[in-house]
């Protein structure tokens, strides 16, 4: 059995592409960068990776009109690995890339909460029908619930715990 799977977090960066294949399905381009922390010799370090990106379909649409460059995202997809002919040099290229199946967007700036209101306006798809990864663990469908039930909040999960 095998298993291509890939989760990045991290920010875009550089605002999508966006385009259509001949077939009319949309695609978008984009990279994301990943910062790991480590300490060495007792000195903090940060290594920081960028991945490049493809989404296609209802994917694409949705990161080409609620992501820009900054943005945090959270992408689980699988790698693939294109290869073509240089036509200047003739050499053999490869390129890595992640195919997103699925996302999650970062936290809203206030200017994007403004842009849901007139997302209705215009009749494009509302917002809550996207997953969204809040800030400090908070958010309205976790107050909503709070509210709806009368329930107190989720115990938190000591990171300890989890065997990694």
């Amino acid at each position: 059995m095998n298993l291509n799977k890939t989760f990045v977090l991290g920010n875009l960066t550089r605002d999508p592409e966006t385009r259509n294949l001949p077939s009319g399905q949309p695609v978008a381009n984009f990279g994301v960068a990943t910062n790991r922390f480590y300490t060495q010799d007792g000195e903090k370090k940060q290594e920081t990776e960028f991945h490049n990106v493809v989404a296609f379909g209802k994917t694409a649409e949705i990161v080409s009109q609620y992501l820009k460059k900054g943005s945090l995202v959270l992408i689980e997809g699988r790698l693939k690995t294109r290869s073509w002919d240089d036509n200047n040099t003739g050499a053999k290229k490869f390129k890595t890339e992640i195919i997103a199946e699925r996302l999650q967007l970062g936290p809203r700036t206030s200017s994007e909460d403004n842009s849901q209101g007139r997302a209705q306006k215009e009749g494009r798809k509302k917002d809550d029908d996207i997953p969204v990864i809040e800030e400090n663990g908070s958010s309205t469908e976790k107050e909503k619930k709070k509210k709806e039930t009368g329930a107190d909040e989720e115990k938190e999960i000591d990171v300890s715990d989890i065997p990694f």
